[in-house]
């Protein structure tokens, strides 16, 4: 399972690594300036990913406010390599503090953020432009005419959703489907073994609709490295999560318990923890990748490596019980216990075996996520 094999994109043609490379930290501007990147220091990390046999970029018009862009746009013209990467870009925050139209999902705003990111990326298309966050404002009615014309204006070749509720993504691609406009085929969502609340509607519904889940920070934020400590103001590490980089997250008995269990399974596994966690998340049903960031050419070269084993199915329950939490509210009613109350004793009742799917679909589910 190297990364040079490639799987579908959601009910899609597109082909994508399963780990996609993370561009956040290149560029020393903006809001992500203090772990930042310059060119220099990013280009090792760009050019390995591509030597391994990855395709699948991520970046956002607001990382680094702009350099992001700019700087992946350089290093893809350096390496001549824009036909070979799926290059995934972002909109939605605004560029504009004084411009009410600056941000947001607005028609306006997208058009004018996917001219300014074809100029940055140095490209005439983006294979993937997402919405990067739900407004709450703007009718996805308005959403999602909008891709179709990007789409037949040739500025883009896919689209896709990232972090939005997941009423909104089923209604988008029920429209898209309906209208006979261009679907939706990626959702982004933040997904770990300490933060699987994606599970209880998303992933299901990505399923369902045909949208792959690309999963960011499949490390939690780097708790899941092990580079992290109990202590007494909550973490003790060198690290974004230690003191003032974690504001409002509390750390519980659960998420200690949880870090021991993935440190107890990398042991058994002779591999280290973070390539527990990236692996579990990239194996998962429903996600058709996981986006990994690198601060040097040998970290990436260890998460790449997480490719490189299988979680024995023991291990892997092992992992699931101490990271699950038990479902709230409604549902409850949607686990397997409850369930079992609404069948006869003695019927039983299963899904469809694992790879079907209806003669109709003309895409090959056993090697799509």
């Amino acid at each position: 399972m190297s990364l040079d094999h490639y799987y579908l994109l959601g009910r899609s043609g597109l082909r994508v690594s399963r780990l996609a490379l993370g561009t956040m930290n290149f560029g020393t501007g903006g809001f992500h300036a203090a772990y930042g990147k310059t060119e220099e220091e990013a280009r090792p990390i760009f050019r390995r990913y591509l030597e391994a046999g990855g395709n699948f970029i991520d970046t956002a018009d607001f990382y680094t406010a702009g350099e992001s862009e700019t700087i992946l746009g350089n290093l893809i013209a350096e390496a001549k390599v824009r036909d070979r990467v799926v290059l995934t870009t972002k909109f939605t925050n605004s560029v504009d503090p004084g411009d009410p139209n600056a941000g947001g999902n607005g028609r306006k705003h997208v058009i004018r953020a996917v001219e300014a990111s074809l100029r940055r990326l140095r490209t005439d298309y983006i294979d993937l432009f997402l919405l990067h966050t739900w407004d709450r404002i703007t009718p996805v009615e308005e959403v999602m005419r909008t891709f179709d014309d990007l789409t037949r204006a040739g500025k883009i070749r896919y689209a896709g959703l990232s972090d939005v509720p997941s009423w909104y993504a089923a209604r988008a691609q029920t429209l898209a489907e309906a209208h006979s406009l261009v679907p939706v085929v990626s959702l982004q969502l933040p997904y770990s073994l300490i933060d699987r609340t994606i599970e209880l509607e998303h992933v299901a519904m990505g399923q369902s609709l045909g949208l792959g889940i690309t999963a960011w920070s499949p490390l939690g934020g780097g708790f899941l490295t092990g580079k992290y400590r109990s202590a007494d103001q909550g973490l003790a590490g060198d690290g974004r999560l230690s003191g003032a980089g974690s504001p409002g997250r509390s750390w519980t008995e659960r998420d200690w318990r949880l870090l021991a269990a993935v440190e107890s399974v990398a042991d058994k596994l002779g591999v280290t923890m973070a390539q527990v966690a990236l692996n579990w998340v990239a194996t998962q049903p429903g996600v058709a990748s996981a986006i990994v960031g690198a601060s040097s050419v040998d970290q990436l070269d260890a998460n790449m490596v997480a490719l490189d084993f299988e979680l024995p199915g023991e291990l892997r329950a092992e992992l699931d019980e101490a990271s699950a939490v038990p479902p709230r509210s409604v549902y409850q009613m949607f686990t397997p216990d409850y369930q079992s109350w609404l069948v006869s004793p003695g019927v039983k009742v299963g899904d469809k075996p694992a790879g079907y799917a209806p003669a109709v679909r003309n895409w090959a589910p056993e090697r799509s996520a």
